[in-house]
């Protein structure tokens, strides 16, 4: 069954998982994500994430400024 794409259930839908050599002798449904994760917080920490992207982007910017050394 190596190299074939199977379809695994995951309790809502099918998800398609293709079978490697390194997946031998491990159940299929570990390979099939059953819950979507939330996260955690709300308004503070949305908050907190707008900022470091920002600070990022900033660096990015910069980054890109920058000239190549020679």
């Amino acid at each position: 069954m190596l190299g074939y794409t199977l379809g695994v259930h995951n309790g809502k839908e099918f998800i398609p998982v293709f079978v490697a050599e390194d997946m031998v002798g491990h159940k299929l449904g570990e390979f099939s994500p059953s819950t979507k994760f939330v996260r955690h917080g709300g308004k503070i920490q949305r908050g907190l994430e707008q900022k470091t992207e920002g600070a990022q982007a900033v660096k990015t910017a910069a980054e890109i400024k920058k000239p190549a050394g020679k």
